[in-house]
């Protein structure tokens, strides 16, 4: 089975997860019972996981499955940048949003 979307997204979010948590691969694949190399296949998309290894994950990471599947955070930079511009350019004429938007950055600077 190729790499799709969906795949590579949860598999490097599921990465970054274990990440944050402070496991290793070895320990975290021990964790929700299943080999490391399973795991790493998962984390780098060319695989997908049942629904129960899915149910381990979610509540050894202590999220739901609406977490584990919000790639927003996976957007790249340039990505995020292109969005916000084409959000900016649709919103240009509105003054009470452009305003808010204006308070929000000048609060970030």
């Amino acid at each position: 089975m190729g790499k799709n979307y969906i795949q590579t997204n949860l598999g490097q979010k599921i990465k970054k997860l274990r990440k944050l948590k402070g496991y290793s691969q070895e320990v975290f694949a021990e964790k929700i019972g299943i080999a490391t190399n399973s795991l790493s296949s998962i984390e780098t998309g060319n695989s997908f996981m049942t629904s129960n290894t899915l149910d381990k994950i979610t509540k050894e990471l202590e999220i739901s499955l609406n977490e584990l599947f919000d790639f927003d955070d996976c957007q790249s930079n340039k990505d995020m940048y292109t969005f916000i511009i084409n959000k900016l350019n649709y919103l240009k004429n509105n003054e009470e949003k452009i305003t808010l938007i204006y308070k929000i950055v000048k609060a970030i600077f």
